[in-house]
């Protein structure tokens, strides 16, 4: 059995959906403890739960504390193979985080997947972020992944609709992305649901406005306008370089101006820019377990408490794995010292 404290680091989800899904690869028996332990609301949140239920069909395991609230879950998981996962999540429940436990164990067995929820949520990736940002940096290493947004769902309605597909991992590409050398163009996507088209016209503007000001290349920011269960609006935008993709969104709020809205986006994305790290901060740690399979090295524009946490994590299946040159808040490198054979 793998022991993890899931108070360790920054002691949130991401030690569960980590865990959960390297148990599936495996095949090994994990147990957690302290779940969330130093969280407001310590325990299992409906979002975590639904992650487990996904990777518990996956592998047909067994599992023991998968309840609102539980501190304690051991998983147990069986022969993982492909299937078609539904995952209804009747909440705001973000759906990206979901997929960040799906998408490692489904890289191993191949499968599809359509879940219900938030694609637009706050302290979670938006899901065009993870398909134009993440996805870009995974096909590199050899991940075939197709994500298709079907629907958005925005806090605190919810009813987003994410469907897709992951294709079984026959290659693993290492991934060398330290520095990136040329900004080829900029792309995004302004989006406004149950509210007036010129929100996301305003925002998209305001964002490609900003990325002018120091970037003279080729820039499209698309504006979709559509209808859900209830409003909300968001804008994710990236720089497409020699290297990887670099991303920066901002959610909207009532009271908050369309044009703050795009400007923060943009800033985010400069922000990581000036680094010249070929990844930014939450690309950085969404690559952590799939780079302990690839092999390779990575600069992010910042190594978060996220990164580390998530290293510790694969760690504790597998021993030493990364060499992580660089101090918290501050650029760095992180190195596969031992690539991870299953």
């Amino acid at each position: 059995m793998i022991a993890v404290d899931g108070s360790y680091g920054e002691g949130g989800g991401q030690i569960l959906r980590t865990s959960i899904a390297l148990s599936v690869i495996t095949g090994e028996l994990v147990k957690i403890t302290n779940i969330r332990a130093n969280r407001p609301k310590p325990g299992l949140r409906p979002q975590h739960l639904h992650g487990i239920l996904a990777l518990k069909e996956l592998s047909n395991a067994k599992v023991k504390g998968a309840q609102v609230g539980s501190t304690v879950l051991e998983f147990a998981p069986g022969e993982a193979k492909p299937k078609h996962i539904h995952v209804p999540i009747k909440t705001a429940g973000s759906v990206t985080l979901v997929l960040q436990a799906l998408l490692p164990a489904m890289a191993f067995t191949g499968g599809s997947f359509e879940i219900t929820g938030g694609t637009d949520v706050p302290w979670s990736p938006p899901v065009d972020y993870l398909k134009n940002v993440t996805l870009y940096a995974l096909r590199k290493m050899g991940i075939k992944a197709h994500i298709e947004l079907k629907r958005r769902g925005h806090y605190p309605r919810g009813g987003g609709l994410v469907v897709g597909r992951v294709e079984p991992w026959e290659e693993r590409k290492p991934l060398k992305a330290i520095e990136w050398g040329k900004v080829e163009r900029f792309a995004g996507i302004s989006h406004a649901t149950n509210l007036p088209a010129h929100v996301a016209r305003r925002q998209a503007k305001a964002a490609e406005e900003r990325l002018r000001e120091l970037y003279k290349v080729p820039m499209e920011i698309e504006t979709e306008v559509s209808r859900s269960l209830g409003p909300g609006s968001g804008i994710v935008v990236w720089a497409e370089t020699d290297s990887l993709r670099l991303g920066g969104d901002a959610l909207g709020k009532r009271g908050k101006p369309a044009e703050v809205v795009g400007r923060e986006a943009a800033d985010e994305l400069l922000e990581a820019l000036t680094t010249r790290a070929a990844a930014d901060r939450f690309l950085g740690d969404q690559l952590i377990p799939f780079l302990a399979f690839a092999g390779g090295e990575i600069k992010v524009a910042e190594i978060t408490n996220h990164l580390l946490t998530n290293v510790w994590v694969v760690e504790q299946f597998f021993g030493r794995v990364f060499k992580v040159e660089g101090e918290t808040g501050e650029p760095g490198v992180v190195r596969v010292v031992r690539r991870v054979e299953v």
